[in-house]
């Protein structure tokens, strides 16, 4: 699985974290920023991860800012993106299995290295249950039509 990554300077720690993790793991990872603690403005991060999700170019993303709030309003401003802030792993899991959600997001002030290293997990292990949810991300696709004109 390709999975796509950003976070601002209060999630860079995290990011570097799981990027290791995820490639533990055998993922391939691709690392969008930012690459040290210096200042930055979440929203041109989580755009970055956000548009791969969108176009299809990766199958996954995953943010990190200082409470995962700010990448969540970002991410979600993109069609087809269905990016889920979570703190913890039955969350995580349900993002995957109800919302089919598509970018975890995270507070890198909120979570720490091990929780955080089971949520992704729980997400990437999860898999989409359908049925009487379908027709729930059906709904959601039909306002995204509407206000999106996709």
């Amino acid at each position: 699985m390709l999975t796509a990554m950003a976070s601002d300077h209060k999630g860079f720690r995290l990011k570097a974290d799981l990027v290791a993790f995820l490639r533990e793991l055998g993922h391939e990872v691709a690392d969008l920023g930012c690459f040290d603690e210096g200042s930055v403005d979440y929203p041109d991060l989580g755009q970055a991860v956000a548009q791969k999700v969108s176009a299809g170019e990766v199958e996954g993303g995953i943010l990190i800012c200082g409470t995962g709030i700010g990448m969540s309003i970002v991410a979600n401003k993109f069609p087809g993106v269905r990016a889920a802030l979570v703190s913890h792993i039955y969350a995580a899991r349900m993002a995957k299995e109800h919302n089919n959600a598509n970018i975890l997001v995270m507070g890198g002030m909120i979570v720490g290295s091990g929780l955080a290293r089971e949520m992704v997990k729980a997400w990437l292990e999860a898999e989409f249950q359908g049925e009487r949810h379908l027709c729930r991300l059906q709904k959601i696709e039909a306002i995204e039509r509407r206000n999106f004109a996709v």
